[in-house]
């Protein structure tokens, strides 16, 4: 097993359950909210960092990086089921490719738009990253529902 799996990857883990217990609290009309104006329903922000992942995750085959991948079944930002069994498919998938690279693969570069590259292990710390702004938006909306923040978000995050 790679140094990453063995020291990081518990955060990437860890993170993905925090935003299964997210949904673990919600119901499908919880996903239709919106805190009004211009902002998106709470489903299509989860629907957002959905599409993060697959990026991500996409990067980790392909070495580039590319987010203009939008979920061809908009439902899926209407229902809790959709959502988790979506985002259940990539974090193992995630895992599984992660599971296979060695310590050299983690040093490969993965190429940015911009052209800039970074390494496999960095790459993974921007996702990280990106999951842990999700949450930032995500307890606005639940916040403004007046609904409860799951423990592990409360606990860690707010």
């Amino acid at each position: 097993m790679s140094d990453y799996m063995d020291n990081k990857w518990s955060w990437i883990e860890g993170s993905h359950e925090m935003r299964t217990g997210l949904l673990d609290t919600l119901t499908d009309a919880d996903l239709r909210f919106n805190p009004g104006g211009q902002n998106m329903t709470l489903g299509a922000l989860c629907r957002a960092v959905g599409e993060v992942e697959h990026a991500y995750l996409q990067s980790l085959k392909t070495f580039k990086t590319d987010f203009s991948y939008r979920h061809k079944d908009t439902a899926v930002e209407n229902s809790v089921t959709l959502l988790k069994a979506w985002y259940q498919a990539m974090d193992g998938e995630m895992k599984s490719i992660l599971s296979a690279f060695s310590d050299d693969d983690f040093k490969k570069s993965i190429e940015r738009a911009s052209g800039y590259q970074m390494p496999v292990e960095v790459q993974l710390d921007v996702y990280t990253q990106a999951l842990l702004i999700f949450f930032g938006k995500a307890i606005i909306y639940f916040k403004a529902m007046n609904k409860p923040l799951p423990p592990s978000i409360q606990e860690y995050i707010d």
